[in-house]
């Protein structure tokens, strides 16, 4: 099966390749199409609504079977009116370029100490007119993992929050981790499990 990734991002394909490589399913991404790309305005109150949201544009726009995911972050020891949420990337109404998203968390880090945090993440496949799905189940939601204010020398396009992020576990940067265990940060078990429900088995979760 072959599924169009409702995302431009190169990092975020890349990975989502890697994670799937074990099933049946061909990933490409929104610039492999070489067409306009519509605009989705991202305004749901969860990511699960934003990720429904963006499926449902490009299935519109390109017909043919597609996915799209999106990510609410929440962190523990900041105060409520700077919980970031659905807007991981817009603060105080500004589309913050990876360099920024750095400076801004690590100023986070450095004003509160280390940060506690924790994605939560949703998913929406729509296979066709009568077939649409979605999850944002717990078991796809990531590990708590630390932000803190120094950043990994390693930076990577798409992933700005990996260089400040540190498995609790381990105690290692995620940049530090092996190959196999960033791609499980990445991209959680539970959207293995969606995929072989919906696009392997064709079944319900």
């Amino acid at each position: 099966m072959k599924l169009l990734y409702g995302t431009g991002n190169p990092a975020k394909i890349a990975a989502m390749k890697r994670r799937l490589s074990e099933l049946d399913i061909e990933i490409i991404g929104l610039r492999d199409l070489g067409k306009d790309i519509p605009k989705v305005v991202e305004d749901g109150s969860t990511p699960l609504e934003n990720a429904r949201k963006k499926a449902l544009k490009y299935y519109e726009a390109f017909k043919m079977p597609v996915f799209s995911c999106d990510s609410g972050l929440y962190i523990d020891e900041i105060p409520g009116e700077l919980q970031p949420g659905i807007h991981v990337r817009t603060i105080n109404g500004k589309y913050l370029t990876d360099e920024e998203m750095l400076e801004y968390y690590s100023g986070l880090a450095r004003k509160y100490g280390d940060l506690t945090a924790r994605y939560r993440n949703a998913i929406c496949l729509v296979l066709d007119n009568e077939h649409i799905y979605q999850a944002m189940e717990e078991s796809m939601a990531s590990q708590p993992f630390i932000i803190t204010s120094v950043s990994h020398s390693i930076h990577k396009e798409g992933f700005p929050l990996d260089s400040l992020s540190i498995d609790i576990k381990s105690g290692k940067y995620y940049y530090d981790l092996e190959h196999d265990e960033l791609d499980r940060v990445a991209v959680e078990d539970g959207f293995l499990d969606f995929f072989r429900a919906y696009c392997v088995n064709n079944k319900e979760v």
